[in-house]
């Protein structure tokens, strides 16, 4: 009884942080390991899709960050640091509240405490995964997601001074993606889960 208090307890101010580039499985896992811990769920990448929504992008489309939409909002972050900057600031207040689980490129960084997770994996095996979801030539795959990643990277090293992709030393655990299957990483992230990241003072 005292475990099952003490668990519920850890939960209850849990935050946790899943980021990795596109094509690692990151938003997927993070919602699997959301609904397995019972944490909120939050994206970066959905708020900010839904901030271009509003201003007039059709975000319907499979695989909509490496399509030429895709693309252009980026342009207009790169250009209006606004949308980047709200988005990262509702993810900190959803931080403060605890049992939270929060996709995103930008709180390993932004964020005091919690546990941070990367998911990391090639070019090639990344490019295979988005060729394959939205149904495209692997060579068109991997060429929007360089251009992707590209510009994104720019736009937080302006912002935040970091390099996205290059500079892990914020994450408390990282995983290679590249050999193991979907299963198999969940698998692993739930250990780490379990036996280090409940343990792990939070903000």
């Amino acid at each position: 009884m005292a475990d099952t208090q003490k668990t519920c307890a850890q939960l209850n101010k849990a935050v946790l942080c899943i980021s990795g580039l596109a094509g690692t499985g990151k938003s997927t896992l993070a919602k699997k390991l959301a609904q397995k811990y019972t944490l909120r769920y939050y994206s970066g990448g959905d708020a900010l899709k839904d901030l271009a929504k509003q201003e007039g992008y059709d975000i319907s489309l499979q695989g909509w960050w490496e399509s030429p939409d895709g693309l252009k909002f980026l342009k207009d972050r790169a250009s209006d640091p606004k949308f980047d900057r709200a988005v990262d600031e509702q993810l900190l207040e959803y931080a403060k509240q605890g049992n939270v689980l929060l996709d995103s490129w930008t709180m390993p960084w932004l964020l005091k405490g919690g546990f941070k997770i990367w998911l990391e994996a090639s070019i090639e095996q990344r490019a295979a995964r988005v060729a394959e979801r939205d149904c495209m030539p692997f060579a068109e795959a991997r060429k929007m997601l360089e251009e992707k990643e590209s510009r994104t990277k720019a736009i937080y090293k302006r912002l935040y001074d970091f390099d996205l992709g290059a500079d892990l030393t914020p994450f408390d655990f990282v995983l290679d993606t590249d050999n193991l299957t979907a299963d198999q990483v969940f698998k692993v992230l739930c250990h780490v889960v379990d036996n280090v990241a409940l343990s792990v003072s939070n903000v």
